[in-house]
């Protein structure tokens, strides 16, 4: 926050291999932590239960989330199986919970899955702001921590120019010039 940080994000990076049902263990864990955490943020902050969009919602509201980042969109297969999303049902449950006031930060390039029919990376993000509409794109490298791509990142914001793009993984000290050039 004193590093003028836009905002922070909790997740559960570390909860390998991911599930797309995860335990309620694991939210509550999570929910515990922010709650601990919640009176020293003054930053806006989100919440990601990897690969889980409802479970994400539902800790979004229970802690204050001003966001969730998750893949919301698409069926995948990856190294975690197979994995269809459910969109439609993911964006009925934050209306059904109350959560219309969550913004959502759309991954469309997970890592470690890829569309199970290959799609130009344009089209994608162009339908998927047409029939989504995300509050944000975001594009990730390989694995978490791993370089976004700027010619993907640019052929993302350049294909929706008036959605937000965010570079996902590996910004760092070196690469950060080079990202925000492209990523919002």
């Amino acid at each position: 926050q004193a590093g003028a940080v836009d905002a922070i994000m909790f997740s559960n990076e570390a909860s390998l291999p991911y599930l797309t049902d995860v335990d309620t263990v694991t939210v509550a864990a999570m929910a515990r932590a922010i709650g601990e955490l919640k009176s020293e943020i003054s930053a806006p902050f989100g919440v990601n239960v990897l690969w889980d969009p409802m479970a994400s919602l539902d800790l979004a509201v229970a802690v204050g989330a001003a966001f969730v980042r998750e893949i919301f969109t698409g069926v995948y297969a990856s190294d975690f199986g197979l994995w269809d999303t459910e969109c439609g049902r993911v964006i009925r449950h934050q209306h059904a919970i109350g959560a219309e006031n969550v913004r959502l930060l759309f991954n469309i390039v997970p890592e470690s899955a890829a569309y199970l029919a290959p799609r130009d990376l344009a089209d994608l993000a162009k339908s998927t702001v047409f029939n989504s509409r995300p509050d944000a794109l975001c594009v990730s490298g390989l694995t978490a921590g791993t370089e976004t791509s700027s010619q993907i990142l640019r052929q993302v914001k350049d294909a929706v120019p008036e959605v937000p793009v965010f570079a996902n993984t590996g910004v760092n000290a070196e690469n950060v010039a080079e990202q925000l050039a492209i990523a919002d």
